[in-house]
């Protein structure tokens, strides 16, 4: 299958922070280009050059920075313009969009681990967004070891991270509760395997789902 004799897909990852959605995007890119894919890796918050820019005020910072109600409508004029500029058109073209994170995140950060503000999130996202991924993967692991992970890049983006352990453990469930909502389009791996053997999972989750493409 190559992408002038098939449709596009519009593929995810999600997990808890230090999950390791980075690498495997990477490598699930690298394994699809090697197959003759054209595939597009991109994240969020960001993706676009709009989207960039607000990614910096939202994950830099202190952690009462912004107010959970401002994270989302931030959050949501960047996911709009992702999809206007990169997501939609690339996907029209036939073309493999990988996103490390999407709307599952922000179902998850500011609709539920922040406040109760879940139906607010997904009435913006139909109203502004209206689009799922074709397939989300998630990866799944110990919050803690996640975190550790997580704190041990010492960049510069570590507004989330410095919530601290419990957030992670409220966010590993409200994902796992999400795949089970969006069953359809959740693949749930675990996370804590070597890498090798989490990316196989992967690409396996990710060449069926296009095998049930229609042409």
């Amino acid at each position: 299958m190559t992408p002038k004799d098939q449709n596009g897909l519009f593929l995810t990852f999600e997990g808890i922070d230090g999950s390791g959605k980075s690498t495997q995007c990477k490598r699930l890119a690298e394994a699809l280009h090697a197959r003759g894919l054209d595939t597009v890796l991109t994240r969020e918050p960001g993706g676009s050059a709009g989207a960039e820019e607000i990614r910096s005020l939202v994950l830099e910072g202190d952690p009462d920075r912004w107010s959970a109600e401002t994270e989302l409508l931030l959050f949501t004029a960047a996911r709009r313009d992702h999809l206007e500029r990169l997501i939609a058109p690339s996907v029209a073209d036939g073309k493999v969009v990988i996103c490390d994170r999407y709307a599952d995140s922000t179902r998850m950060y500011q609709g539920l681990s922040r406040g109760d503000l879940r139906a607010t999130v997904d009435q913006l996202h139909a109203l502004m967004i209206g689009r799922e991924p074709d397939l989300t993967i998630l990866l799944d692991m110990d919050p803690a070891i996640g975190l550790s992970r997580a704190k041990g890049r010492k960049g510069h983006e570590e507004r989330f991270e410095d919530m601290g352990l419990e957030l992670q453990q409220k966010m590993r469930a409200g994902f796992l509760a999400l795949a089970e909502e969006f069953s359809d389009r959740f693949v749930v791996i675990n996370g804590d395997q070597p890498p090798e053997n989490v990316a196989q999972a992967v690409l396996a989750a990710t060449l069926k789902a296009l095998a049930q493409i229609d042409p």
